[in-house]
């Protein structure tokens, strides 16, 4: 998975949303304790690092440790370096003896958090290394993806133009998971009841995850072209020698940016949350 994002890491790192403080917020109210968390396939630190400039929202705010572990280390090379967060480089897969030296020793973790990279895990030897540091039994695991961009009418028609017919051959199966808003993904772990149950789409069933946030970005044209060529679908391309965002293309997002005569516009990428304790699961 690391060498998709490799050459784009920067892209990465400038152009993908952080992420909101009620994510945050919520996530941290269901670990009594806020010692340490693991920031796993932590990227550029967008889940670790600050948010929006507000500096109490972020793990690094919130939890006293914070170990952000990736597979690629182009893309921790763009993280935030704070002072309270250990970056380390691991490999895609780890042996109990290589969490504990890496990572953290057992029932030591409050939280782990994973954002927009479950999908991309070998999940049988993630969640044992998962069970092996969440404390028990009030260890949180939560893990999130975000969907596609939204817009405006005019932007979000091409997008969905070009998602399909220029994205969409390019992509890994594991997207599957993500445009399903990780329904559909094995999250073997007790269900995390919201305690505003009239704001959570799901109806009370451990087998689907909490589907209330939203993260926005402000952007220029040029940030949300960078978005896009960021993507591991644009990279496939380009490894296959297709510019599948041609100049006609260009145009094409230009002319629907121009439409509403304002240059920058606020982008909203929908959030969806799995999130639970250590216990017995099912297939979800």
């Amino acid at each position: 998975m690391a060498k998709l994002f490799i050459k784009q890491a920067e892209q990465y790192a400038a152009a993908r949303p952080n992420y909101p403080i009620k994510l945050f917020e919520f996530i941290a109210s269901k670990t009594p304790c806020h010692d340490l968390a693991w920031d796993v396939g932590a990227g550029s630190g967008q889940a670790s690092r600050s948010v929006n400039s507000i500096p109490n929202f972020h793990l690094a705010g919130i939890y006293k440790k914070v170990i952000a572990t990736d597979t690629s280390s182009k893309q921790l090379e763009f993280a935030a370096k704070l002072p309270n967060v250990r970056y380390e480089l691991t490999p895609p897969t780890m042996t109990t003896s290589e969490i504990e030296k890496l990572v953290a020793t057992e029932s030591s973790v409050d939280l782990v958090t994973v954002a927009q990279a479950l999908h991309w895990f070998d999940l049988t030897t993630f969640y044992s290394n998962v069970k092996h540091v969440l404390k028990k039994p009030n260890g949180v695991i939560a893990a999130w993806c975000y969907t596609n961009p939204e817009v405006n009418a005019a932007v979000d028609k091409v997008f969905q133009r070009f998602y399909d017919e220029k994205l969409g051959p390019h992509w890994d199966k594991a997207r599957r998971l993500v445009e399903d808003g990780y329904r559909g993904i094995e999250f073997p772990f007790e269900k995390v009841d919201d305690d505003d149950d009239d704001d959570d789409e799901s109806t009370g069933s451990q087998s689907l995850p909490v589907n209330k946030f939203v993260t926005e970005r402000e952007m220029v044209l040029e940030e949300y072209m960078t978005y896009l060529r960021s993507t591991s679908a644009y990279q496939t391309a380009k490894e296959k020698g297709l510019e599948i965002l041609t100049a006609e293309m260009e145009g094409e997002f230009a002319d629907s940016w121009k439409e509403d005569g304002i240059e920058k516009k606020i982008v909203r990428f929908p959030i969806h949350l799995l999130i639970g304790r250590v216990g017995e699961g099912r297939r979800v």
